[in-house]
Formats: structure tokens, sequence, C-alpha cells
């Protein structure tokens, strides 16, 4: 079978390709774990791949309590998507604790 005409990222059950002895051999990026790869699978479907990509972490927010325990968070933007089974996004959040120490904070009213 041969993956000429067609490459699918993930686990796709109907990107396959007629293979030998009447069985399927398939061309989704998932078949390099489960051994079921067309022949030409690695020349025809990696050389398309496309890593995703992504932009720089943006700055920390402030602390989501102003007295006390809270978290901060950042994100960054995808700017290439993975096309054609290429490597998958790595993450776009990141939360870490906070003491908030606002002047006000232990201030009896």
């Amino acid at each position: 079978g041969s993956c000429r005409h067609r490459c699918c990222p993930g686990r796709n059950n109907a990107c396959w390709a007629p293979g030998a002895r009447r069985a399927h051999c398939y061309c989704d990026s998932y078949c390099q774990r489960t051994g079921d790869c067309c022949q030409d699978y690695l020349a025809t479907c990696r050389r398309a791949a496309v890593g995703c990509t992504v932009g720089p972490w943006g700055p920390w927010s402030g602390c989501s309590s102003p007295c006390g325990v809270g978290s901060r968070a950042r994100s960054r933007q995808v700017t290439v998507p993975p096309r054609h089974g290429g490597d998958p996004c790595p993450d776009l959040k990141q939360r870490r604790g906070c003491l908030g120490q606002h002047p006000t904070c232990g201030t009896a009213k």
C-alpha cells in the first residue's frame, strides 16, 4: 500500500490504503505505534510533517489573592499548528503559587 495521496495526523482509522493480502496499511501518525504503516509512510508523510511552534511566554498575571495564598498564571500562543503527524504542541498555560501582600493586608477594620 502507498500513502502517496494521503497522510493524516493523530489516530485516524479512515486513513488507510490497500495493503498486501487484502489487509489495510495506515498513513496516520499513530501507525508508528501500532506497527501497521504502509511501506512508504516515513518517506511520504514524515517528510511533510510540521511540528508545533509556540511563541514566547507572556508576563505573569498579578496574584489572584490580594492577601494570602493565591496563584499567578501566564500563557503563550501557537504560532504554527502541527500538521501531517508533526510533534504536538507543548503546554500553553502555566500556573504558580504566590502570596498576596497588598498594603492593606493585616489591617484591622
